[in-house]
């Protein structure tokens, strides 16, 4: 498994302060749960980040992002983020809180 450490750091400062986080080696990658449930991932050098059906498209329609496909499998709510479309803090804080926004909705669902 490889992954860029520097961004690995990156993302684990920015989800320090969530109380429900655990960290986990899956998909090929370091992934982020929060209250149980996969919220983001890092594989290698683009994010992995579950933002949900209701801004699925919209997050398509950034450079930089892609959908998610697992084998040959589109999934959808899922998104591949590239660098480029994260380089800077607002970027960066934008995904994390697309993924956290969808992560409690799903929490608030049970």
């Amino acid at each position: 498994m490889k992954v860029n450490e520097k961004l690995l750091n990156r993302l684990r400062e920015a989800l320090m302060d969530i109380p429900t986080i655990k960290e986990k080696t899956m998909f090929g990658g370091i992934c982020f749960l929060v209250n149980d449930k996969m919220c983001i991932c890092l594989r290698e050098n683009r994010l992995m980040c579950r933002v949900g059906p209701a801004v699925y498209e919209e997050c398509l329609e950034i450079p930089g992002c892609e959908p998610m496909v697992h084998g040959k499998r589109l999934v959808k709510g899922y998104v591949f983020v590239y660098e480029e479309a994260f380089r800077d803090r607002a970027t960066f804080d934008h995904w994390i809180s697309l993924s956290l926004k969808h992560n409690e909705a799903l929490s608030q669902q049970q």
